[in-house]
């Protein structure tokens, strides 16, 4: 086996000089045919790409068969040996290891050989024909078109995640689907024009039960506590009633409800109506009948009718807080107040609020979305027609993110003419928006192989299309007029253009959806909403806490992105965000209040980068303890880029019944892998994993685990063993190619919308080496993803 691995370490170096020193014609014309494709499938399923096999990554490889062809006629099996060698998979880890300046001279005769190739012979790959847009991108394309944010959630399911992010396998359109974008399109086109209806509307918005609300919420005014901020779209001017109710524990009691208490109404933060929340008159507390009938009543009075102008408003209700004086305890009480059982909320909560109307409807007004839509007014019957065609080609226009023609006109018109004819004006353009909120080039991402060209062939997507991926990719939402008539007048494609627009595009606020959607799926944060540790082991835990992981990790990467700093502080920041909520979890003193602000970390403080961050602990953990198997894979597949295989079905998980519950993660593990179909596997990812144990379920630090001192040794495939968390980011920055080459990987993916190829390789070490010059900016990587082939260009079918 030693003699093999050294056998391959030397034909690579060999190889790759010998094709740098020049091939011959007849070499140059060798097709992948050579190559048998039973030996590729052997490369793939016995390297340690699934160590669940035989656990030995060069086994089954016919050295001879590569090497004996042209390089160029095996790129793509050279592309994946590169990748092993570059994550020191290969040789297998239970053999001698090369020492790193063999693997770095194989690695810089190989990969120039493969970029050069490329160079010569682009190979951009093929994104599908038809793209539907994600229910992310659905949202923020109404947002920008007709300037009105409607919350998608409830009209459209989430999407099918694949590599990593869900605009992957979004091709079809199935009839249910279809039904679901008929419904939200008229309602969406109801809102923007403030159409009216039959009978009044109304919304019901309810407070997640797990959220503690004994201080004050973020955007509600100094001196309340608890309650909802809403941001809610009125579609007509007129009278709405909105009605409030408690939050109750299981026997109808308002809970906390020991007091009178004074909860405001507020309209854009000014004061509407104060109410007074009375204890029913008798033992409120008892659990008879009369106490139960009581506490039905407690807030059938929270109900107000206002006048409220049509568009978007924030509807606030919030509880004053009551002073109180600060307690002292031998242990620091919980920050958790929701559930009668476990967390007794120390007063009342806000449960749902309700908003109906209008009632006694005075018009549309003159909204955000109806200043979008109408660029022109009819001053009488006569030009009607003339005005609808302007409005519908306008957005019809951004809507398809292309010029259009007569033809396309032609559809939503006649639908317009119709429903004119049996209505008005401003219900022939509801009609109209809807159709073209439904028309397949707004609703599809749609790129056309170029006329003329053969088969096979990588051509140049056109600017309309270019401006679509980078807007999309930028944005997660439509082009701008700007973006859209450079890409009419076929300037975009020029590079200095194209640098200047994705500038302009990343200071723009719009680019806060790379933190919220893409940070979102590559690390993972959207699990947050599915995480509920278990209360009795993490009673501090509740939705608050939830959010704020979330929101100091978002916030991180935006800091990043904004002020354009080396990507590699995302695991290296001496800085963080927090709200007094996290700074009490984590332990960090003098944060106040629940604004969030960047706060200079102490040396010890153990916090810092995003591996340090409760959410990504968090969800890389089970309901009742740490996993170094989820922590160590989240790793090695989001910061060091390596691919692994799915468990095999024969393998059993740990079962609890059977494994002391006293054991410490590692025992647990060590059990675990004394199965050898588990241990292959095992081997690579437990001890990247275990290196994080000084963190416990929920983010934060801890010395015991099961009363025992927690060890947190761990190891990397191509390095040492190493202690903790500041070993684990100490030699991640050894190599910071790796982490920079995994984010770019991610970052290609999200912008074209398909998984990284092999062949995508050089483009990636290009993006990388380009970054490295300029000290790893964000931007550089950003302009990389821009300018590489794949995201300009295609592969014809």
């Amino acid at each position: 086996m030693i003699r093999h691995t050294l056998t391959f370490l030397a034909a690579v170096t060999l190889f790759g000089l010998h094709v740098g020193a020049g091939e011959s014609k007849a070499q140059e014309q060798r097709s992948s045919a050579e190559l048998p494709a039973p030996i590729v499938q052997e490369l793939i399923g016995n390297s340690c790409l699934n160590c669940h096999n035989s656990g030995e990554p060069a086994a089954g490889i016919d050295l001879e068969s590569i090497t004996a062809g042209a390089i160029e006629a095996n790129r793509e099996v050279w592309e994946k040996v590169v990748r092993m060698l570059r994550l020191r998979q290969m040789p297998p880890f239970d053999m001698p290891r090369p020492e790193e300046a063999t693997y770095n001279a194989a690695l810089r005769s190989l990969a120039p050989t493969l970029d050069d190739i490329a160079a010569r012979h682009p190979q951009p790959g093929r994104t599908d024909t038809f793209r539907r847009l994600t229910r992310t991108e659905y949202r923020n394309a109404v947002r920008d078109l007709l300037a009105v944010d409607v919350d998608v959630s409830a009209l459209l399911p989430e999407d099918e995640v694949s590599h990593g992010f869900d605009n992957i396998t979004v091709g079809e359109l199935s009839p249910t689907l279809l039904n679901r974008y008929i419904s939200a399109a008229q309602k969406i086109s109801r809102l923007a024009l403030g159409g009216s209806q039959h009978s009044p509307g109304g919304t019901t918005i309810r407070v997640r039960p797990d959220v503690t609300q004994e201080e004050r919420v973020e955007g509600l005014p100094i001196g309340t506590r608890g309650g909802t901020l809403i941001s809610y779209h009125f579609p007509q001017d007129g009278e709405y009633e909105i009605q409030i109710r408690l939050a109750r524990d299981r026997d109808e009691h308002v809970e906390g409800l020991t007091k009178p208490h004074e909860l405001e109404l507020l309209l854009d933060l000014e004061r509407v109506k104060l109410f007074t929340v009375n204890p029913p008159r008798g033992n409120a507390g008892s659990a008879g009948a009369y106490g139960r009938q009581s506490h039905d009543h407690v807030d059938q009075h929270l109900t107000a009718r206002l006048d409220v102008t049509a568009g978007t408003h924030q509807v606030g209700v919030t509880f004053l807080k009551n002073s109180s004086s600060l307690l002292e305890y031998a242990r620091q009480p919980l920050n958790v107040h929701f559930n009668m059982y476990r967390h007794p909320r120390l007063g009342p909560a806000v449960y749902q609020v309700s908003i109906a109307g209008p009632f006694r409807a005075n018009g549309p007004g003159n909204t955000a979305s109806r200043k979008r839509i109408f660029v022109t007014q009819p001053t009488g019957p006569e030009d009607e027609d003339e005005c609808a065609r302007k409005i519908v080609a306008s957005l019809l226009r951004r809507a398809c993110r292309q010029p259009i023609t007569d033809e396309d006109l032609s559809k939503p018109m006649a639908l317009y003419r119709e429903a004119r004819a049996a209505g008005n004006f401003k219900e022939g353009l509801e009609v109209a928006i809807s159709a073209i909120l439904l028309n397949p080039k707004f609703l599809f991402r749609i790129e056309r192989d170029a006329s003329g060209i053969p088969p096979g062939t990588a051509y140049q997507v056109s600017d309309v299309e270019l401006a679509s991926r980078l807007s999309f990719f930028l944005w997660s939402s439509i082009p701008d007029d700007e973006l859209l008539q450079l890409a009419e007048r076929g300037q975009l494609s020029d590079s200095e253009v194209l640098e200047q627009q994705t500038r302009r595009m990343l200071a723009d606020d719009r680019s806060q959806s790379l933190a919220s959607n893409f940070a979102g799926q590559w690390l993972h944060l959207r699990n947050l909403e599915s995480t509920t540790p278990d209360a009795r082991l993490y009673p501090d835990f509740d939705d608050n806490l939830r959010q704020a992981f979330r929101e100091e990790t978002e916030r991180l990467f935006g800091a990043i992105m904004n002020e354009d700093r080396s990507v590699l502080e995302l695991l290296t920041s001496d800085y963080t965000y927090l709200n007094e909520r996290l700074a009490k979890h984590y332990g960090v003193p003098h944060v106040y209040g629940s604004r969030f602000r960047r706060v200079s970390l102490e040396e010890n403080s153990h916090r810092g980068g995003l591996l340090r961050h409760g959410s990504i602990l968090t969800v890389t953990s089970y309901a009742t303890r740490t996993s170094p198997v989820l922590r160590g894979k989240w790793i090695l597949e989001n910061i060091l880029g390596t691919r692994l295989p799915p468990p095999p079905d024969n393998v059993p998980a740990i079962e609890e019944s059977t494994v002391a519950s006293e054991l410490t993660g590692r025992e647990r593990l060590a059990q675990h892998r004394a199965d050898p179909a588990c241990a292959s596997c095992h081997n690579l990812i437990d001890p990247v994993g275990f290196s994080m144990e000084s963190f416990d379920a929920v983010g934060r630090w801890r010395e015991l685990d099961e009363g025992q001192l927690v060890d947190a040794s761990g190891s990397l495939p191509y390095g040492d063993v190493f202690s903790g968390v500041d070993g684990l980011e100490q030699r991640l920055l050894d190599r910071p190619d790796l982490f920079v080459s995994t984010m770019a990987e991610k970052l290609l993916t999200f912008a074209i919308g398909r998984g990284a190829e092999p062949h995508d390789a050089p483009e990636i070490r290009k993006i990388v080496r380009d970054a490295k010059d300029e000290g790893y900016r964000f931007s550089s990587l950003i302009l990389g993803v821009v300018n590489s082939v794949p995201f300009q260009m295609r592969t014809s079918q």
